[in-house]
């Protein structure tokens, strides 16, 4: 575990993992976990806290499956290169996109693991909502979330983010993820809640969840 992370992981985090750990795989061997939510709503930074609680959970960013040229249009590429080999048992291998040079790069494996992270805008998409064991909404209203992420990417960025965010409005208007959210994770100035989701219960045999500070 990255040390840097402990403090800021909390009980919600540890808890939230050992809940994951006991639901039943859902792609095969895997239990797949979608982290979603609005661009610069803190999805990646939680991911890691995350990764850290689970010992080291692969994750699968949607930023290495998407492109300039298709923003959300991926899913068809996430499904062949990802999802079908996980429901095999199989090492997926996906091509990752470089955004500076604007294109894919060699293949990079993705192994069956217990517990496999997709982290990204879209995660909760309906293609993928059947083959996923808990789908995570960040709690972040969209604009805040904007904000956030131009003044983390800069000026260098701000032709992207132009592009980017109505492009962002059209997907979830067309395909929303956080109606089937099982969860919801606000962040804390420590630490992170995790709240129930529209989606409700996250199991039969799984407990509510219980807020916590961080």
């Amino acid at each position: 575990m990255n040390p840097s992370l402990r403090p800021a992981m909390g009980p919600a985090v540890r808890d939230l993992a050992a809940r994951i750990r006991r639901l039943s795989p859902s792609c095969g061997p895997a239990r797949l976990v979608g982290v979603d939510g609005h661009a610069g709503s803190g999805k990646s930074t939680f991911t890691e806290h995350l990764v850290a609680a689970l010992g080291g959970a692969p994750v699968l960013r949607l930023d290495d499956v998407a492109s300039h040229e298709e923003l959300f249009d991926w899913t068809g590429r996430l499904l062949e290169q990802v999802v079908e080999p996980l429901s095999d048992g199989r090492t997926a291998h996906y091509a990752p996109y470089d955004w500076r040079a604007r294109r894919f790069g060699a293949p990079r494996p993705l192994p069956p693991a217990p517990v496999v992270l997709v982290e990204g805008v879209g995660a909760g998409r309906r293609a993928l909502r059947p083959h996923l064991a808990l789908l995570l909404w960040m709690e972040l209203p969209r604009e805040e979330a904007w904000a956030r992420g131009r003044s983390r990417d800069g000026e260098e960025q701000r032709e992207f983010w132009n592009g980017w965010v109505p492009a962002e409005r059209r997907h979830f208007a067309e395909d929303p993820s956080r109606p089937f959210a099982h969860l919801l994770v606000r962040q804390r100035e420590e630490g992170y809640e995790v709240l129930p989701g529209p989606a409700g219960s996250i199991g039969p045999d799984q407990p509510g969840p219980v807020p916590h500070s961080g």
